[in-house]
Order: C-alpha cells, then sequence, then structure tokens
C-alpha cells in the first residue's frame, strides 16, 4: 500500500464529545480533515473509527505518520 498523503505538518485542536463517534481521515486526502469524507474509496486506506471517551479538546495528526492514530504523537517534527 501507498504511503498516506501528508495532510499537514502539525496537529489539530478538535472538540471531542463523549460517547460521539468519529473517522478519522487515514489517507489524507479528506477536505474535512482531520475526519474521514470518503475520499479514500479505492485506495486501500480505511478510516479510523473511535468513540471519545470524555468530551475534551483533543490533538489529532494531520502528517498521517502517529504511532498513536488518531492522536498526534509528534512525528510531523520528523518530516523533511
Amino acid at each position: 500500500m501507498a504511503e498516506a498523503t501528508i495532510a499537514g505538518r502539525k496537529s489539530i485542536a478538535v472538540e471531542l464529545n463523549k460517547d460521539e463517534k468519529y473517522y478519522w481521515c487515514a489517507c489524507g486526502m479528506s477536505k474535512n480533515q482531520p475526519f474521514c469524507d470518503g475520499s479514500h474509496r479505492g485506495t486501500g486506506f480505511t478510516p479510523v473509527h473511535f468513540v471519545a471517551e470524555e468530551s475534551r479538546t483533543a490533538y489529532l495528526c494531520l502528517c498521517k505518520r502517529t504511532g498513536n492514530a488518531p492522536f498526534c504523537d509528534g512525528s510531523h517534527k520528523e518530516l523533511t
């Protein structure tokens, strides 16, 4: 499988609502970053489904290189 498109070189702060379902874009092609808009169809990528455990501000990955998807782990700092 090809590497995901880099949608951004930083994290993005989003407000999550407890018990709400979210689909994080794993391919990097969504026009609704950091969330999936279906642009991955036919690419072999699958969005990451998660349910917020609490209402809070979360920092989601835009570079698509995180080891803790969908959350940012600082991997964007290693991009050249």
